[in-house]
C-alpha cells in the first residue's frame, strides 16, 4: 500500500461552500424591497375583495328587509294554523316567494318578538311587504305562536250547537261567543247564507274532525277552520256533485241529506238508507204509499235541542218545518254535521227499490219495498221496539 501524508488529502470548508452557494447580500436586498412592494397591493386586494362581498351580501340582506327588487308585485294567502311554530311561519312565508332569507328573517323576528304578534289565522299578503309589514300582517290580537293549544276531535253527527258546547268545554272562546259567531258572522263561503242569522245556516258545513285550537281564540276563526276544511273536503267530489246538480240536488241538499243519513245509521248502510231517502224524494215513493214523506224521527228531534226521552206521537204531530212526518220534502237546513262517509253516501247511493226501514233487535235495519212488509216487521219480536 502506498505511503502518503496527511496534507495530501482534499479538504473542504462547509460554512465556505454554503456561502459559495448563497446568492449575495446585495441581491437578497433587493428582492426584499420588491417583496415590500407587493404587500400593500396584496393586502388592499384583499381588503377591496372582502368589502365588496359584504356590500354584496348586505345589500341582498337588506333587499330582502325592506322588499326593494321583487318585481311586480304578487299577492299571495299564508294560512298559520294552530300549533305552527315560528319556524313553521318563516317556512311557508319563504315558500310563497315572500321571504328570501329565512335566517334573517328569524334573526328579524327574534329581535323584534314577532312570535308574541303573529297569530293563527288565513293572511293575504304580498311581495311589496318588508319584513315588519308582513308581521303586521299576520297580527292577531286574540292569540300569538307563544298561546297554548288544545286538540279538539269534532265527532260526526254533532250540531253546530253541540260543537258550539264542545269548544267551550275546551276553552276556545265562551258557548255564548262561538253561538253569536255561528249566527252572526260573515263567512267567505258560497255555501253560507252571510243574510240569514241563525246557528242552523252553518249546520252541515262544520266538518267533523281533530283540530288544535288556540285557548282561547277568536270564535270567528275558530268556526271558520272547520268551513275550511269542510271545502277541502268537498272538493275532492266535484264530479259527483256536478252529477247531482243535473239531478237536480244542490251542494246544500246533499248536505242535508248527509246529515239525516248520518243520524240514522251507524255508518255500514249509509248508501242503502240514502237509496230509501232519495226513492221517497223522488216521486216514485207514491206508489208506496209514502208520498215524498221521509218521516225521519232525528229530524224532528232537530227542532227540539232540549229533548229527552223516546219520540212521542205528540212529538210527530208539532207543526215545524222540521217534522218531515208532516211536511214532504228535505228539511230547511242540515240537521247535522255529516262526516265523510256519510256525503259520499248521499252522492253515490245505492240503487234499490226499498221505501222502508227499521231498526232489529240485532242493531241493524231491515230494508222493505212496500209497507205491508214494513208493516209485519214492526208486529214481529225482531223488531227493537217489541
Amino acid at each position: 500500500m502506498a505511503d502518503f501524508e496527511h496534507q495530501d488529502t482534499t479538504s473542504w470548508n462547509p460554512d465556505e461552500v454554503r456561502q459559495s452557494d448563497a446568492p449575495p447580500r446585495r441581491e437578497r436586498r433587493r428582492r426584499r424591497r420588491r417583496m415590500k412592494w407587493y404587500y400593500p397591493v396584496i393586502y388592499l386586494f384583499v381588503v377591496l375583495l372582502t368589502s365588496v362581498i359584504l356590500a354584496s351580501i348586505g345589500w341582498e340582506l337588506a333587499s330582502d328587509l325592506c322588499a326593494f327588487n321583487r318585481g311586480a308585485v304578487t299577492t299571495h294567502t299564508v294560512e298559520v294554523e294552530p300549533g305552527d311554530k315560528l319556524d313553521d311561519v318563516i317556512e311557508k312565508l319563504h315558500q310563497a316567494g315572500l321571504v328570501k332569507h329565512p335566517f334573517f328573517f328569524k334573526l328579524f323576528s327574534d329581535v323584534t318578538h314577532a312570535e308574541s304578534k303573529i297569530g293563527v289565522g288565513t293572511y293575504t299578503l304580498n311581495t311589496d311587504m318588508d319584513y315588519r309589514a308582513l308581521v303586521v300582517g299576520m297580527r292577531n290580537t286574540s292569540s300569538n305562536l307563544a298561546t297554548s293549544v288544545a286538540k279538539v276531535t269534532i265527532p260526526e253527527g254533532y250540531t253546530v250547537r253541540d260543537i258550539c258546547a264542545l269548544l267551550a268545554e275546551k276553552g276556545v272562546a265562551t258557548e255564548a261567543e262561538l253561538l253569536d259567531a255561528a249566527a252572526n258572522a260573515a263567512f267567505d263561503y258560497e255555501f253560507i247564507d252571510n243574510d240569514a242569522h241563525d246557528v242552523s245556516r252553518l249546520e252541515g258545513y262544520l266538518f267533523p274532525d281533530t283540530y288544535d285550537f288556540y285557548t282561547p281564540e277568536n270564535p270567528q276563526r275558530a268556526l271558520n277552520r272547520l268551513l275550511s276544511n269542510f271545502a277541502r273536503k268537498i272538493s275532492a267530489w266535484e264530479d259527483l256533485l256536478a252529477e247531482a246538480e243535473q239531478r237536480g240536488y244542490t251542494l246544500k241538499k246533499i248536505v242535508t241529506i248527509a246529515s239525516l243519513i248520518e243520524k240514522e245509521t251507524d255508518g255500514s248502510d249509509q248508501a242503502r238508507i240514502a237509496s230509501v231517502i232519495y226513492n221517497r224524494l223522488d216521486g216514485t215513493g207514491s206508489r208506496a204509499g209514502t208520498y215524498g214523506l221521509l218521516q225521519i224521527d232525528a229530524s224532528v228531534l232537530y227542532d227540539m235541542p232540549a229533548h229527552t226521552g223516546p219520540i212521542t206521537s205528540a212529538d210527530l204531530e208539532r207543526s215545524s218545518p222540521y217534522n218531515l212526518y208532516k211536511n214532504a220534502g228535505l228539511p230547511p237546513t242540515a240537521i247535522a254535521n255529516p262526516g265523510a262517509k256519510a256525503i259520499y253516501a248521499a252522492l253515490a247511493p245505492e240503487e234499490t227499490g226499498y221505501y222502508y226501514y227499521a231498526l232489529a233487535k240485532d242493531s241493524k235495519h231491515r230494508f222493505f219495498e212496500n209497507y205491508t212488509e214494513f208493516s209485519r216487521f214492526l208486529s214481529s219480536s225482531d223488531y227493537i221496539g217489541n
